[in-house]
């Protein structure tokens, strides 16, 4: 309320301030846009538990049964290391590739059109239905010797089956996919009158698509680049038939851990888990703190 010195002199009663009467707990609360928010962040909490860190938390738990020396011993082992640098590499030069023809394929299904150019667009998620083992012996039948490609590239002398070529050939093949779904809406609300305005000031091809496009677009690319990347770490069932399984040369990581789980050495399959779990863990740290800086950039530059 007022003080006596600030009421009106006809002597009427002073007015009354509500928030000065009102008890907090009688004041309107904001509310949540999410209904039951609480409950909701149980369950996501739990599921992410039951899925996520308990499978994982239970991979280093069983890699911490082996002392120090026999998990270094397996980690570092001639034949570990060796599926670490072809998976890692070959995953990184897909995801590389998968960037630069996802972008093109992108950019040709948003701004052109053409006959059938929606059966090239669902043509496109074709990787993300066919079983893996089917994609795998369908790439080794093409690329092989007396194949519809290989021949023409054994006699140019490139070979592809039973090379690390053949593991990046199949790694390109399943990502594909993540790189031209995450490029494709950020073009569609790209508007082209920001090019034709940039042409119109006298920017080359070159300067609008390095100054006025690829700003935008990159976000996408990196997070489809990470996909790719991450989808390529974990395949399996493409790889096998092309790669050849030949140790020191063409073995996967997720092999070699397959063939420890046959060999009933479990410690070492999860030691072995373990090391491509950080790994891949922290590249694609590293590629979502690239993706933020673009995205502040971007949202500096508006």
């Amino acid at each position: 309320m007022l003080e006596p010195s600030e009421w009106p002199a006809s002597g009427a009663e002073p007015p009354i301030r509500l928030g000065s009467i009102l008890p907090k707990s009688g004041r309107r609360r904001r509310r949540s846009p999410l209904p039951g928010f609480g409950l909701t962040l149980g369950l996501t909490v739990t599921y992410l538990c039951l899925l996520v860190l308990i499978p994982l938390g239970g991979v280093f738990l069983k890699a911490s049964s082996m002392t120090a020396e026999q998990f270094w011993a397996t980690v570092s082992s001639a034949r570990a290391l060796a599926s670490y640098k072809l998976t890692v590499g070959a995953a990184l030069g897909a995801a590389a590739l998968n960037v630069v023809s996802g972008l093109v394929v992108a950019w040709v299904l948003v701004r052109y059109a053409f006959p059938g150019r929606r059966i090239v667009d669902a043509m496109v998620d074709l990787p993300f239905a066919m079983p893996t083992a089917v994609a795998g012996i369908a790439l080794t039948a093409v690329y092989s010797q007396n194949g519809w490609l290989g021949r023409p590239l054994e006699a140019a002398g490139v070979h592809v089956v039973f090379t690390p070529l053949g593991v990046v050939v199949a790694l390109t093949f399943i990502g594909f996919p993540f790189v031209v779904r995450t490029v494709q809406p950020v073009l569609q609300d790209l508007e082209p009158e920001l090019e034709e305005s940039a042409a119109s000031l006298g920017a080359t091809r070159w300067q609008t698509f390095r100054r006025v496009i690829l700003p935008p677009l990159m976000p996408a690319l990196l997070t489809g680049f990470a996909l790719a990347f991450a989808r390529g770490l974990g395949e399996y069932g493409s790889v096998i038939f092309i790669s050849g399984n030949l140790p020191l040369k063409t073995e996967i990581t997720t092999l070699l851990i397959m063939t420890r789980l046959e060999q009933y050495d479990y410690a070492g399959a999860t030691a072995i888990a373990a090391v491509m779990l950080v790994v891949s863990f922290g590249l694609l740290l590293a590629v979502n703190a690239l993706q933020g800086r673009a995205r502040r950039s971007v949202a500096g530059a508006e």
